[in-house]
């Protein structure tokens, strides 16, 4: 397929710019909730004079009032119709954060359709085969993305990759997960929980457990018959992962007068967090361990992690949003997650990354969780220096949008 080039800006530019941001690409994750309400915050924050449409794949399960409540300036397409008008009155797509060019079907549309310019902000770039593309298929990927006017990597391993692929973008640079800059908040139900479960700010630790493949097909709205595969995949890792968080707990335990929540990223982690965590803990353990039942969205998450004395665990997008708000976090990663856990590495968080494919960061995870715990003035400022990196990493970004639209 040829690739038309978009047009020139000048022809766009003539009245107030309009945004449209593709985004919001599931809702069963809160990571992936709050790429949305983060870019939204960043464009609002340093892009005031521009107006900005939204063109969801998913908004269900109470984030569509969520998000209206916080952007009620942010016009919200869905209907087709509505979607080829924004089309048309829309001087440039932003396609948003996300594990990688999430969208890329539409973006190929809103090419052919309108010739109009396009970029992209803070993705993963996974090699092939994790996205299950063939040579050709990746290529093209890579193609889509040399036509835009920026590419941004949430990693820098992305970043290497798309380069040595042959990536032409004029722009191409490390630019942080837009989910660092999301400011949902729901500070009414984090206070109502802590309270129920006896939690004190400032006096708790946040566990997120997680399997290496997420069980999609336990979720009764995705509809997903079992993978077998890697089903038995998650079976044969799982002790071997979660094992040094239970070891992380009792030294908390042990060492400190902190409890620790147990707390899901997605609606599959409760029953792991009870299988791999909460089962296996000691009746006196238990005592100073909180187990979250049920799911939560974004704002409740980030109000929670707020009142924490910091998170560690398996997944990335709560550390993230602990990060954004300076709290302190540890992230466990494996390869099947692809490289965006490295992402830590580039914000100065070398140490808070534990790869638990390499034989010996398991075995130091509990040890790096209870100087977190035990040193938390350090910990904090530590995690201030990183968002301030981060900070100034997507005021970065965002400049290079309004360079493109001008």
């Amino acid at each position: 397929m040829n690739i038309p080039q978009p047009s020139t800006p000048e022809l766009y530019t003539k009245r107030r710019s309009h945004v449209l941001l593709r985004s919001a690409w599931q809702t069963v994750n809160i990571g992936d909730i709050a790429h949305t309400p983060g870019v939204l915050a960043l464009l609002e924050k340093w892009a005031p004079d521009i107006d900005v449409t939204l063109w969801p794949c998913d908004i269900t399960n109470g984030v569509e009032p969520m998000l209206r409540a916080r952007f009620p300036a942010v016009r919200i397409v869905t209907d087709p119709a509505d979607v080829r008008t924004a089309f048309d009155q829309c001087d440039f797509l932003l396609h948003g954060s996300g594990p990688s060019l999430v969208a890329q079907r539409d973006v190929e549309q809103w090419l052919q359709a309108t010739g109009k310019p396009y970029g992209v902000m803070g993705i993963t770039l996974p090699d092939a085969d994790l996205m299950g593309k063939t040579p050709e298929q990746f290529q093209h990927t890579i193609n889509i993305l040399s036509a835009a006017r920026f590419v941004y990597f949430r990693d820098s391993r992305s970043l290497a990759l798309a380069r040595a692929a042959g990536c032409a973008a004029p722009v191409m640079d490390f630019g942080p997960d837009g989910a660092f800059a999301c400011d949902l908040r729901d500070d009414a139900r984090a206070e109502a929980f802590l309270q129920r479960h006896a939690l004190e700010p400032g006096r708790f630790l946040c566990c997120i457990p997680r399997l290496r493949y997420t069980p999609y097909w336990t979720i009764p709205a995705k509809n997903r018959p079992i993978d077998p595969v890697k089903h038995a995949h998650n079976e044969e890792w799982k002790e071997h992962d979660h094992a040094p968080l239970r070891q992380a707990i009792k030294a908390v335990v042990a060492e400190t007068d902190l409890k620790v929540l147990l707390c899901p990223e997605d609606q599959t982690q409760m029953a792991v967090g009870r299988e791999m965590i909460w089962e296996r803990l000691s009746p006196a353990l238990r005592e100073r361990v909180a187990w979250r039942e049920d799911f939560w969205l974004t704002n409740e998450a980030a109000s929670t992690y707020a009142r924490s004395a910091g998170l560690f665990g398996h997944e990335m997008h709560s550390p993230i949003l602990c990060i954004g708000q300076g709290v302190p976090a540890i992230v466990c990663r494996w390869a099947e997650q692809t490289s965006k856990g490295f992402m830590w590495q580039d914000i100065g968080l070398a140490d808070w990354l534990f790869d638990f494919d390499r034989a010996d960061d398991p075995a130091r995870l509990p040890e790096t969780v209870l100087a977190m715990a035990l040193h938390p003035d350090a910990a904090r400022a530590k995690a201030a220096r990183a968002h301030t990196l981060v900070a100034e990493r997507q005021a970065a970004t965002v400049q290079q949008l309004l360079h493109a639209l001008a």
